[in-house]
């Protein structure tokens, strides 16, 4: 990722530590829950608590640390979080090793390791501003996005072979190490960085706590961008557990089928984050951003017309392909403009309430549109969950039939929904129609006349009256 743009050595040190956390991140994905699974045997509601409860409770946690962060030098801060974070996960393998490992423990890392990285994200920020001036930001951020998006295409499937050759405890203490490298990058940048003045009160209130929010609410840039990427973020991050639910289980999607889908175009990521600044040089950094972001909400439309085999894949790669590629050109712009819109005295601030909001919102609309998404009726099975998966916020409403061949009573769970019902339509796919038809009767079998009033035919009741000779 060599570029003609020279940002200088300190910068080359603060972009190494950032890559090898990134990678070390990737390669431990999903260790948690297939650690809680297979070692632990957790439970689903277990499995489910350690993904939303401990990054809830971490976004918590790290609420009064932006003011802490805000009023210290930030290249220690960095340091401090990283290697946090490396303690943290390395009781992971140690209390594994000792037979010791706990629930409880893997519940108190997730939250450690939550708190620590809003914090981390806060001060870098903070500390990228001071660092470089202000028109070098979106060739840093550039390069931050383009290292993100290759370590997301390698990581995954380096992390899979090292958890089916070691384990996932041994991609835990890989991860644990990258942020003990990056530490020691973080320390290599040296230099000498100002110290930021304190308020005059000696205390903090607890109103400042709100300080970030305040401040991103009252700017009228700031703000209409703090919801567009919140909500975005929230609504997409929400819908990716139906997603895979539809793919994997409706569809019949084979798992690495579900990986390439995902996998193969971030590469379009990485070469968004290498257009962005070309594209603002030419049309500007207004233009771009509406742009961009209006073009990255539309494209998980397309997933409403998801289906099965070869051209299912093909579609789930030419959206997300799309989608990334829009999100690899905003991305690295709306973290410049954010920086250049927020004054240093604020920036720690603003990026912990900023990223607190994200992961709040993620988490709500995860629970409410897994709990709203489901059909009350096996009708509409999957032409429901592509809605949802889409992100359509009017999904079709539930049939007031009886789909042929199911019963009436509720729904089982998506997959074991979606994999047992009988009458599916072509390709294992449920028909999308509101009801489905009632079977034709038989050739030849008439239907049975329906009774009159005194019950039965009158010439039935005729036969069934007594005569005169047999009345007493």
């Amino acid at each position: 990722m060599r570029s003609g743009h020279r940002l200088g050595r300190r910068f080359g040190w603060l972009w190494a530590a950032y890559g090898t956390s990134a990678l070390g991140t990737w390669l431990a994905f999903g260790a948690f829950p297939l650690i809680a699974i297979q070692v632990l045997h957790a439970g689903p509601a277990e499995v489910a608590a350690l993904s939303s409860v401990g990054a809830a409770v971490g976004a918590a946690v790290a609420v009064p640390l932006g003011p802490w962060v805000e009023f210290r030098r930030k290249r220690p801060v960095l340091i401090a979080m990283d290697l946090a974070r490396f303690a943290a996960l390395l009781t992971i393998p140690a209390a594994f090793a000792l037979g010791v490992l706990t629930f409880l423990q893997l519940l108190l890392v997730s939250v450690v390791v939550a708190a620590a990285d809003i914090s981390f994200r806060a001060a870098s920020g903070a500390y990228l501003k001071t660092l470089l001036p202000a028109r070098d930001l979106l060739v840093a951020n550039a390069r931050f996005e383009s290292t993100a998006w290759t370590t997301t295409v390698i990581g995954p499937p380096l992390g899979g072979a090292a958890i089916g050759l070691l384990g996932p405890v041994a991609t835990v203490a890989a991860d644990a190490v990258s942020y003990l490298l990056s530490a020691v990058g973080i320390r290599a940048t040296g230099g000498r960085e100002p110290r930021p003045e304190r308020p005059k009160a000696a205390r903090m209130r607890p109103g400042d706590l709100l300080d970030g929010w305040r401040y991103i609410l009252s700017d009228p840039a700031l703000r209409p961008l703090f919801l567009n990427t919140t909500l975005f973020n929230g609504l997409l991050m929400a819908t990716s557990p139906l997603l895979a639910v539809l793919m994997l289980g409706g569809l019949g999607f084979a798992p690495w089928q579900y990986g390439l889908a995902f996998a193969a175009p971030s590469i379009g990521g990485l070469l968004g984050s290498r257009l962005a600044r070309p594209l603002v040089s030419r049309f500007g950094q207004h233009r771009v951003l509406v742009v961009a972001g209006a073009l990255r909400a539309l494209w998980p439309i397309g997933l409403v017309f998801l289906g099965p085999g070869t051209g299912g894949l093909v579609l789930v790669m030419g959206v997300e392909l799309g989608l990334i590629f829009c999100c690899g050109v905003f991305n690295p712009v709306h973290a410049t403009y954010r920086l250049e819109r927020t004054a240093t005295d604020r920036v720690a601030r603003t990026l912990t309430a900023w990223a607190v909001s994200a992961k709040a919102t993620t988490a709500l609309l995860t629970a409410v549109w897994g709990g709203a998404r489901q059909p009350a009726r096996p009708a509409h099975g999957h032409r429901h969950r592509r809605c949802a998966a889409a992100g359509d916020p009017v999904a079709p409403p539930p049939a007031r039939g009886r789909i042929r061949g199911t019963s009436g009573g509720g729904a089982l769970s998506p997959v074991t929904d979606s994999l047992t019902r009988r009458g599916r339509g072509a390709g294992g796919v449920m028909p999308c129609g509101p009801v489905a038809r009632r079977p034709a009767r038989a050739a030849g079998r008439r239907r049975p006349r329906r009774p009159g009033p005194g019950g039965g035919s009158p010439a039935h009741r005729r036969r069934r009256r007594p005569s005169a000779r047999t009345r007493p």
